[in-house]
């Protein structure tokens, strides 16, 4: 059943709970949702059949929690959403998994939050998370064209297509994605004494490998999914293996 807490700035944000035991945060990607991204493929069962309590929250903007327009609301404000539906659901200190933007903005977590995550999967996110990040802003203005055929590159038609979906708010999507975010260099990770794994797919382009990100940590190990992009990763069945053993080692 849907539960809601309620953000700082007053924004509510949805999550589910499923399973007993410890407790592991799922941080879904852009223009997802706790759902799509993590209960339809498989991982609420797989974690929870593991003896975990899955938390699995809607980033505002997102599936069910609150969707403002304004760029102000997202950014950094987004990893108060994981800590308002911690507290909400009384968890002090839990294992945390993101793909993609989730993973993104886990990373912050771990910079600023240490002490609320035991260990962390960083997935959907690899080498290019040190890469500049100004397409974002085409991607914005992608999402906020009001005639999608005048969108021609590759990348920003892709995104609009996915956030196109039912029940999605292009708008909010747009504000979350111009939201300027901290970014973290390799010295700066290097602090951070989580244990971290960062799985990637052998064909994400849109990640890279997730060698040069894991090294950046001082706990860090790295997992390449065979086969996998960027959107047929998140329900490997050996990217859920590789989670499960660095959980339970």
């Amino acid at each position: 059943m849907t539960q809601f807490a309620t953000a700082k700035d007053g924004t509510r944000i949805a999550y589910d709970m499923a399973g007993e035991g410890k407790p592991i945060v799922l941080a879904h990607g852009f223009a997802s949702d706790r759902a799509q991204n993590w209960k339809n493929v498989g991982w609420y069962e797989t974690l929870s059949g593991a003896g975990f309590r899955v938390v699995a929250l809607d980033f505002r903007g997102h599936g069910m929690s609150d969707k403002p327009h304004d760029d102000a609301a997202y950014g950094d404000t987004m990893l108060g959403d994981v800590l308002s539906v911690m507290d909400a659901a009384g968890i002090d200190k839990a294992d945390l998994m993101g793909y993609s933007m989730g993973g993104i903005l886990s990373v912050g977590l771990l910079m600023t939050r240490p002490q609320r995550f035991r260990r962390a999967i960083l997935a959907g996110i690899g080498e290019t998370y040190f890469a500049s990040k100004s397409h974002r802003s085409g991607i914005a203005d992608a999402l906020r064209a009001s005639d999608p055929s005048t969108i021609t590159d590759p990348q920003q038609k892709a995104f609009r297509a996915f956030a196109s979906q039912g029940g999605k708010d292009l708008l909010a999507l747009a504000a979350c994605m111009s939201a300027v975010r901290n970014m973290y260099t390799r010295e700066q990770l290097k602090i951070c004494k989580t244990p971290v794994l960062v799985v990637d797919g052998e064909k994400d382009t849109q990640s890279g490998p997730p060698e040069p990100l894991a090294q950046a940590f001082a706990n860090g190990r790295a997992v390449v999914v065979p086969g996998r992009d960027h959107m047929t990763t998140v329900g490997d069945k050996l990217y859920k293996q590789a989670v499960l053993a660095f959980l339970q080692g």
